[in-house]
């Protein structure tokens, strides 16, 4: 354990630190996932591969805050990412609703508007957070910060050029895309919370305050919507549940159940 960790478990912060690091490791885990579902069935072989780099990428993130709180003591690093339930896990409920109808092996009628919809806002909520990191008062997690956010800066264009090409086509892609935006903005505020510890985790330093994260991410969406002829939506919502306080939904149970199944055949193996 590092000299910053041991200072924090002395003045009871490890908590608040501990429940942002679950928060970003579990987002990128299962957004992740769903990105990787995607493989073989993107709308063209160039976006197969881009879309492949992408989840990738985001896995990568997961491994890097799951890696912080090992180093904090909380646990080993496969059993924080596997061997944890549903109700344990932190992420955002939008990132875990299935792609859409059947599954990658059987009959899969995926929704191209939908994923790249939930995968513009995610990213461009999460360069937000992770701008703010960069100068976090915990220094491994700025540290990190700054190294997530170099190929944050990629993601965050591939989707909203994907955004706005599909939105500006009209048509049958316009429908679908407006459809999207109604889907995701009805789960998008479970994204935007800190949960209840929220307040904490700003007061120490860790993050910017919820109420300024929020306001960062709708003032750089808000251009987009104008560039497209399409109102910014005036509240988003929390449909599915709070993710934060772990409530979720049956499709996070369903692809935990399918992330987990190798690692739980033999816990104890190094992976």
């Amino acid at each position: 354990m590092g000299r910053e960790a041991k200072e924090m478990t002395a003045n009871n912060d490890l908590q608040f630190l501990s429940e942002l690091l679950f928060q970003l490791a579990d987002d990128d885990f299962i957004i992740s996932y769903r990105g990787s579902e995607w493989l073989g069935l993107a709308p063209h072989i160039e976006e197969d591969v881009a879309f492949s780099s992408i989840s990738q990428d985001t896995m990568g993130h997961a491994a890097m805050f799951y890696q912080l709180l090992e180093d904090i003591g909380v646990g080993k690093v496969d059993d924080l990412a596997h061997s944890r339930t549903s109700t344990e896990r932190k992420n955002a409920v939008l990132l875990e609703l299935v792609n859409g109808p059947g599954n990658y092996l059987r009959q899969p009628q995926y929704d191209w508007a939908f994923a790249v919809v939930r995968n513009y806002f995610y990213t461009q909520a999460k360069k937000i957070r992770v701008e703010s990191l960069k100068t976090s008062s915990y220094q491994p997690l700025a540290d990190v910060a700054v190294k997530v956010n170099m190929e944050l800066y990629y993601h965050l264009l591939h989707w909203k050029t994907w955004f706005t090409q599909l939105m500006m086509a009209g048509g049958d892609a316009r429908t679908r895309m407006e459809k999207a935006v109604q889907t995701v903005v009805a789960d998008f505020e479970g994204m935007l919370t800190l949960g209840p510890k929220g307040k904490e985790m700003a007061e120490l330093g860790f993050i910017d305050t919820e109420e300024v994260l929020k306001t960062r991410t709708i003032n750089a969406m808000k251009p987009i919507f104008e560039s497209i002829n399409l109102d910014f939506p005036s509240t988003f919502e929390m449909k599915n549940g709070n993710g934060r306080i772990g409530q979720h939904t049956a499709d996070l149970d369903d692809a935990l159940s399918t992330l987990s199944e190798v690692y739980n055949i033999n816990p104890v193996a190094t992976w």
